[in-house]
């Protein structure tokens, strides 16, 4: 309902798009209710002919999806969980490449095997297709050079454990130099930054096998990583933290310097009131108390290209409507207000070009948790990130100009805050929401709506006749 209205059951719709300035690994997956829990696949974009990598040359590229899977039907689950304001069950399972893995008693004989041959490469494109959870990644007796974030080059960054969130997606070389005589369990858990949030405490695995072992008769041992706490928060903000930009590689873009728009977002979980004024049994989550509702008439794009009135309201704030001390979980003792949100369509009205400049703050009403921010449209740049509440007099001069990451999706600390910078130059409508499936429906999203620009060749062309009707 943002770009378009959802297929109808029963038909189909064709999608033409043009790769521009991206190479490294991408994903597409279903966009309406909890279909994406199955409705995933990679999309892989490689360098033109005559180009290279800007790293060696990997003997063979494996594609690595991480997924959730639940005995169940999806669609109804998340149709309880907005029916009744409480988040759904637990998935029954993780998943690598569809595959559970042997610590499940379902599935001893469904897990990802990759063969390898001594001294060789593998560019792994690794993708968090999960639902609602960030993820460890391991592979025993190996390290793995990231190279990518997101289709974006980055600074070679070797390391022993990858953390990913909901959306993102990482591209590591993995060095096969170990012995052939022993095989390897590459594993993921959950990074559960709530440690108070029930979530799945289990773990997906798949094997690697060396290729030219010798012949004993005797089955090849298998080690398993050692994979971190559940809740080692210094890990995963180590490993998002320290990846950088490779400068001047392919599709490099430096940051902008001059900024149009300044904005302070707060994201987060609160809770729905009642007519009444009481407290419904209901979580809702906002961006600055601003709770997204999602059309049902018409898509955002087409309200945007007609000028039609009533869809959404161009009225989200560059600051939250209350400053208060964000990360304190004791701060609703005083001020219980502030756990209610405001339910709306807002949208945020950018002019063609813009520069923005967006801190996304977590804060603590319910729960504080790390929230995987997507932005639909665009890269941004990631120019800082730290734990507790925003302060520009303090945290503006850890801003990164020179060579800071740039991706699509960011998971912000938990208790913490990011700066992220991007340029509209895309027109259309667009949603900035958190990759957390169960989130979204309870309101945590906005909308980028950037206008047409100056010449044709930037004016937002009509709707194709064939779009989904609503």
């Amino acid at each position: 309902m943002i770009t378009q209205c959802p297929i109808q059951p029963g038909q189909r719709y064709a999608y033409r798009f043009n790769i521009t300035g991206q190479e490294g690994t991408l994903w597409w997956h279903a966009h309406a209710s909890f279909l994406r829990a199955t409705v995933y696949g990679a999309l892989v974009i490689r360098p033109k002919s005559g180009h290279s990598y800007p790293f060696p040359k990997p003997h063979k590229e494996v594609p690595i999806l991480f997924g959730e899977w639940w005995n169940t039907d999806v669609v109804a689950l998340e149709e309880a969980a907005i029916a009744t304001g409480v988040p759904p069950n637990n998935s029954d399972a993780y998943t690598i490449n569809g595959r559970p893995g042997n610590l499940y008693p379902c599935s001893k004989d469904r897990m990802f095997s990759l063969n390898v041959v001594k001294g060789k490469r593998y560019l792994l494109r690794i993708i968090n297709a999960a639902m609602n959870i960030q993820l460890f990644f391991k592979i025993a007796n190996h390290r793995l050079t990231v190279v990518a974030a997101d289709a974006v080059y980055t600074a070679p960054y070797v390391t022993d454990v990858i953390v990913i969130a909901p959306g993102q997606t990482i591209d590591a070389l993995l060095f096969a130099d170990q012995s052939v005589d022993t095989s390897y369990y590459m594993a993921a858990h959950p990074y559960a930054s709530a440690p108070a949030v029930p979530f799945p405490n289990t773990t997906t695995r798949g094997v690697i096998h060396y290729g030219g072992a010798s012949k004993t008769g005797r089955s090849k041992p298998v080690l398993m990583p050692k994979l971190p706490s559940f809740f080692d928060t210094l890990t995963a903000y180590r490993f998002y933290s320290n990846l950088t930009a490779l400068v001047n590689g392919p599709h490099w873009v430096p940051v902008p310097r001059y900024v149009d728009e300044e904005m302070l977002v707060t994201i987060g979980l609160g809770l729905e009131a009642c007519a009444d004024n009481t407290t419904c049994p209901k979580f809702s989550a906002s961006m600055s108390n601003h709770s997204f509702v999602l059309p049902k008439k018409l898509s955002i794009l087409e309200a945007v290209f007609h000028d039609v009135k009533g869809i959404f309201t161009a009225d989200f704030p560059d600051q939250p409507p209350v400053k208060f001390d964000y990360t304190n979980p004791n701060v609703t003792q005083t001020n219980p207000g502030l756990l209610f949100t405001q339910k709306s369509t807002s949208a945020k009205i950018l002019k063609f070009n813009t520069t923005v400049e967006v801190v996304l703050q977590n804060h603590a009403l319910i729960a504080a948790e790390s929230h995987p921010m997507h932005l639909h449209g665009f890269n941004f740049h990631v120019l800082a990130q730290g734990f507790g509440n925003y302060d520009p007099s303090r945290d503006r001069s850890k801003l990164n100009l020179v060579d800071p990451q740039s991706r699509n999706t960011l998971a912000v600390p938990v208790g913490g805050w990011a700066v992220i910078r991007f340029t509209a130059n895309n027109p259309g409508a667009w949603i900035f929401h958190c990759h957390i499936d169960v989130h979204l429906p309870f309101g945590l999203g906005m909308i980028f709506v950037v206008k047409n620009g100056p010449t044709k060749s930037t004016t937002l062309p009509p709707p194709p006749p064939d779009l989904p009707k609503c």
